[in-house]
């Protein structure tokens, strides 16, 4: 279970990372980070800024994704064992999709994220039995 807990962690890191990667491109486009409505102020963002963006609000979305398939699969009494390939491949597909976003690869990155989905889909069906 300790590598599971590994990896929903580094997920859960992802988007601070990707928000220091944001950050950098907010300063060269706009000149500061307006702390006081950084929501707004994303909107005027282009480019690989506007899709740093994207990528850290898309990876909130994955984490709350692959924590309750986690849990589900948990409940339902699967093993560690079971779970972690599929949460294995979840990581690697978000540490792709993240990539495949910044370089604006759009077709790429569906296909990556209908394969991170089917990780966490499997994570669902688990249970004791197998």
């Amino acid at each position: 279970m300790d590598m599971i807990v590994k990896i929903l962690f580094a997920t859960a890191m992802l988007p601070l990372i990707i928000n220091v990667i944001a950050a950098y491109f907010r300063n060269q486009q706009l000149g500061y980070i307006d702390n006081r409505n950084p929501r707004q102020q994303a909107g005027k963002l282009t480019g690989i800024g506007l899709r740093c963006y994207a990528a850290q609000q898309n990876s909130w979305e994955a984490l709350a994704l692959i924590s309750a398939a986690v849990l589900c699969a948990f409940l339902m009494g699967a093993t560690a064992e079971q779970m972690l390939l599929p949460a294995q491949i979840f990581f690697a597909t978000r540490i792709i999709y993240i990539a495949c976003y910044l370089a604006n690869l759009a077709t790429l990155r569906s296909i990556v994220w209908i394969i991170g989905l089917g990780a966490c889909i499997s994570l669902f069906r688990l249970n004791g039995a197998g």
